[in-house]
């Protein structure tokens, strides 16, 4: 009998333990998956938050576009259409109809100044395209910005690719890699007292390489980290690090600035 309750004793023991066994391999269980998916969930969260971020940031390159796109027609449209144009009506104001050789060749420069003028009416609408100008691809809209820098006569520029740009891009960081370039040929015109100015975009092994270089004054990179200068390089790097890239920023008082933005492609 004695024995009997014993080996009911060690069942009973073995159930119970079994029981609270599984409760609690079943407890794991369900707070492993609830601990999954709350990271899931927050990984989701946070993929959202970088998105929205992106976008942001895509729409603030986009109205920052269209914004240096409005200042270069603006000073256009001041400093060389408008003197063009009055070139032209004081051309035409000054003939003498009673000289006939001297009034063909007046009639002859106002029809140039206005073929001109023609000209750069029709490049300044290519320009009003504004962020559009990138669709026709990153290499088209270079070209464009840098035939704008040669306009000024005060730089040498030139432009150079290697390697074939894959047929299908990426207008977004094509959008951001254009305006980087226009902050950078900015801060030249501004700053560096350059005058020569080299832009090269190199693609290989599916990166992209944007490298701008001058012979302008310089500068020690450690001095910038909290003057304006050095928040415009922290927006060049956030903004390359947004499209996954990087930017090496290499200078030195007196010997010119090269910066290299690279990143995946497309």
């Amino acid at each position: 009998m004695k024995t009997l309750v014993n080996d009911n004793l060690e069942f009973y023991e073995l159930v119970f333990g079994s029981a609270i066994f599984f409760a609690s391999l079943t407890g794991f269980i369900i707070y492993f998956l609830m601990f999954h998916r709350k990271k899931q969930v927050l990984h989701i969260l946070q993929q959202e938050k970088l998105e929205a971020r992106f976008q942001q940031e895509i729409t603030k390159t986009q109205l920052e576009v269209q914004e240096q796109t409005m200042q270069t027609i603006g000073a256009d449209l001041h400093d060389n259409i408008g003197q063009l144009l009055s070139l032209t009506s004081l051309t035409l104001n000054s003939i003498e109809l009673d000289n006939e050789p001297k009034a063909r060749q007046k009639v002859d420069a106002a029809i140039d100044l206005t073929i001109r003028s023609i000209k750069e009416m029709r490049l300044l609408g290519k320009l009003l395209q504004g962020d559009q100008l990138v669709v026709m691809g990153l290499s088209a809209a270079i070209r464009h910005q840098v035939s704008w820098v040669e306009k000024s006569e005060k730089f040498q520029v030139s432009y150079a690719e290697d390697g074939e740009l894959p047929a299908v891009n990426n207008p977004e960081k094509d959008l951001i890699l254009f305006r980087i370039l226009q902050e950078i040929l900015n801060n030249i015109m501004k700053h560096a007292h350059a005058t020569q100015i080299s832009i090269r975009l190199d693609y290989q092994n599916e990166q992209l390489y944007l490298k701008v270089t001058d012979n302008g004054v310089g500068f020690d990179t450690a001095d910038l980290q909290h003057t304006e200068g050095g928040m415009g390089l922290q927006n060049i790097r956030k903004r390359a690090g947004i499209i996954g890239g990087g930017a090496n920023i290499d200078s030195a008082p007196g010997e010119g600035t090269a910066i290299t933005i690279f990143t995946s492609y497309p």
